[in-house]
């Protein structure tokens, strides 16, 4: 090989070399994170002065300053979990929007479904329940329906001993 070609390889290889580090090292750098990334993460993280509320739509200082920890992280390159995870170390579990699924925190997604569930099937068993004619209803009707007939049997002797004692 000529040291001509030689050379034109070694400048390629650096160039590429370079080509591939120089975007890299841009981006670990980080430019500045879009308000729409910093909102991505704050909506999954409450307020920690008021109740119940998204770090995305809170005005309070405490807030501002939270989502300016999450524009910094940003710039430095970390991840959505990572940065999370940070507001956890720092504040415990009751930042997050949505509760992790570990331990007693289960409850809430396991209860709701349960009740549910136990819900649809009591509505089942009444529904049979209400469908269904009572028994004692039923003994009553074919009682009466007796009672009537002797009722009637009765009223006929009676009206019957009336015309008897009316004619004599």
């Amino acid at each position: 090989m000529t040291n001509r070609l030689r050379r034109i390889l070694q400048l390629l290889t650096v160039t590429l070399l370079l080509s591939a580090i120089i975007p890299g090292y841009a981006m670990a750098q980080g430019s500045e994170p879009t308000d729409d990334e910093v909102n991505a993460i704050a909506k999954q993280l409450y307020c920690p002065v008021c109740e119940n509320i998204s770090l995305d739509a809170c005005g309070t200082a405490a807030c501002e300053q939270w989502r300016n920890i999450i524009r910094e992280k940003l710039k430095e390159g970390w991840t959505e979990d990572e940065i999370k995870t940070y507001f956890v170390d720092q504040y415990g579990d009751r930042v997050m929007a949505e509760p992790p699924r570990r331990g007693f925190n289960w409850l809430v997604y396991i209860v709701p479904l349960l009740v549910f569930i136990i819900g649809i099937i009591l509505l089942y068993r009444a529904f049979q329940i209400w469908r269904s004619p009572e028994p004692e209803i039923i003994s009553k009707k074919n009682s009466k329906k007796s009672a009537d007939k002797s009722t009637d049997e009765y009223i006929n002797r009676v009206e019957e001993e009336l015309r008897k004692r009316s004619k004599g």
